[in-house]
């Protein structure tokens, strides 16, 4: 298996006017998070049945992929990469986490962090030491300071644990990224849903410099009558 032959499926289910509507939908004009990005227009599902065929595929292989230009490469090959670390071994997970931080700078735009970033990096580090989590927050890279809280979804819904997800999220309370506010209100949000007294507690110690977009998601399941009383806040 070569990564030419991902390509070659890729291409065979292209539509170039689904193309088209992703160029608008990833913001890719200039200033905008996904600019530069190229798309060709394959359906995720479609993406995850070619991942499944190639799911032997070689790291080395797979690199090519996440080097591409075009967005369903990387997304391919990102598919494929958590079908291997999820039947791998200790050994093979770990070599596929070096792989996975080595090309951070390609898994650049929030599909590609949101699909990963869980189920790599958060799996693998939930039962380890999480200093990588904190070079990534301090990033200047806006998609690594996303991988890094994206990647403790895995600590809340599998280990019922919020420490890290809490730190990592006042560190990006002061963010400047419409992105990053969407992504730990999320997160906040997933924390709430398995322990609402400990988002409170959060909410009531940052109210003053929460973003009003984090806040939003944060509590989008709470009562209306205590979602009103924190918009209120702010």
């Amino acid at each position: 298996m070569k990564s030419t032959d991902v390509i070659k499926a890729l291409a065979k289910v292209a539509n170039k006017e689904r193309a088209k509507n992703s160029i608008w939908y990833f913001k890719t004009k200039k200033d905008q998070y996904g600019y530069g990005d190229v798309f060709i227009g394959v359906t995720v599902p479609e993406q995850r049945k070619i991942a499944k065929k190639f799911s032997n595929l070689s790291l080395s292989e797979i690199q090519k992929l996440l080097k591409s230009k075009i967005h369903e490469h990387r997304l391919t090959a990102l598919f494929i990469l958590t079908k291997q670390f999820e039947v791998g071994n200790e050994i093979s997970r770990a070599k596929i986490v070096e792989l996975y931080l080595k090309n951070t700078k390609h898994i650049n735009n929030w599909d590609l962090v949101d699909q990963s970033a869980p189920r790599i990096l958060g799996a693998y580090l939930c039962s380890k030491k999480r200093e990588v989590l904190y070079k990534l927050v301090r990033s200047k890279n806006l998609w690594e300071r996303r991988i890094a809280v994206l990647s403790t979804l895995y600590f809340i819904v599998k280990a019922h644990d919020f420490d890290d997800t809490l730190k990592i999220s006042k560190i990006l309370l002061s963010d400047k990224h419409d992105l990053i506010h969407k992504s730990v209100g999320w997160m906040l949000r997933e924390v709430g849903k398995k322990d609402e007294n400990v988002l409170t507690k959060f909410l009531d110690e940052h109210i003053k410099i929460i973003p009003r977009t984090t806040l939003r998601y944060a509590i989008e399941k709470f009562s209306e009558t205590k979602r009103q009383k924190y918009l209120n806040k702010i």
